[in-house]
């Protein structure tokens, strides 16, 4: 199965996540976890990346990180890169450190609330896999942004920007009157579970409608038949009802008179043909948007396009008959 596309460009904000080589551990000690964090420094210094919430588990890690330029691909390829020869000098090992592929979930920057979504679900990673106990704070467990928002700017992480989130929050980082007010808003959520956080765990992209629309918009001229995913079958939905429409309009039919009109309408056999020619939509996709019964009739009509498309096309004028 070819490997779907990566999406970059300017302002992308992501969640990224990679796990070890047959789930193993990527961390052997805090030493580990200090290079792992002075990796991040330096890729953030070559790339201009912006990072938003980090957190270090044991067999992986979670980042939400924004790229100014579209770098995604080069910068990771560099980072993951260097820290896993970095981390093989040190125990003198060899080979893959991370298996497979790492995760890039689009994050919705412009949409009020997805940002802030995604940056507590890496926050609150610690609580959710109980490496620090119901009693203790989350600020305690020391591999997490979450502990760096809550101190002074002179003494956070360099690479790290805190703004953002604390601007949708509407607190102001400069002040500790905020930064309590952060920590006090992020514990009181611990055990939540949102319905949003099953779309970072699965989707390929986390936000609004309109988000959605210009991603495929913008990646669907590079995507090749074989390159399969959510966001192409999307992508070739969207297609097809643009199809739709335009053979509506030819026809000079609203959408709502397709239920009116026969399952074998010779205009409905047209569009049935063009989507099964230029979508990858299935016959029962097709039979049931068209309202034309089952998958295998509309199979049968297409095999037989002279009885199918003799028959003069009905017009809204004409009398619709329905078929049995």
């Amino acid at each position: 199965m070819a490997r779907a596309l990566r999406m970059e460009f300017e302002g992308a904000v992501y969640h990224v996540m990679s796990r070890g080589d047959r789930k193993e551990a990527i961390f052997r000690d805090d030493t580990d976890r200090r290079r792992f964090l002075e990796t991040l420094g330096e890729v953030c210094r070559r790339t201009d990346w912006e990072v938003h919430a980090v957190c270090l588990m044991g067999n992986h890690f979670h980042l939400v990180l924004e790229t100014p330029k579209p770098n995604l691909v080069a910068g990771m390829k560099w980072f993951l890169g260097t820290f896993t020869g970095r981390f093989n000098r040190r125990h003198r090992t060899t080979g893959h450190l991370f298996g497979g592929r790492y995760k890039a979930l689009v994050v919705d920057g412009e949409s009020p609330g997805y940002f802030l979504t995604v940056c507590e679900y890496v926050h609150l990673n610690p609580a959710r896999a109980c490496l620090v106990k119901p009693e203790e704070p989350l600020k305690a467990y020391p591999w997490s942004s979450f502990a760096e928002y809550l101190k002074p700017p002179t003494a956070r992480w360099p690479w790290l920007r805190v703004d953002r989130l604390y601007g949708e929050m509407r607190l102001d980082p400069s002040r500790s009157s905020g930064r309590r007010r952060f920590e006090e808003q992020t514990e009181s959520r611990r055990l939540e579970r949102p319905e949003a956080w099953k779309e970072i765990r699965r989707g390929w992209y986390f936000g609004g409608a309109e988000l959605k629309e210009r991603l495929l918009e913008r990646e669907l001229p590079r995507f090749r038949p074989d390159h399969l995913g959510a966001a192409r079958s999307e992508g070739d939905e969207a297609k097809a009802e643009r199809i739709l429409r335009e053979e509506l309009a030819k026809l000079h039919w609203t959408d709502a008179e397709l239920g009116k009109r026969r399952k074998g309408d010779p205009g409905k056999v047209l569009m049935a043909r063009r989507l099964r020619l230029e979508t990858t939509r299935t016959l029962a996709w097709i039979a049931r948007r068209l309202e034309m019964g089952s998958w295998t009739h509309v199979s049968n009509l297409l095999r037989a396009p002279t009885s199918a498309e003799s028959r003069p096309v009905s017009r809204p004028d004409q009398r619709v008959k329905n078929e049995d």
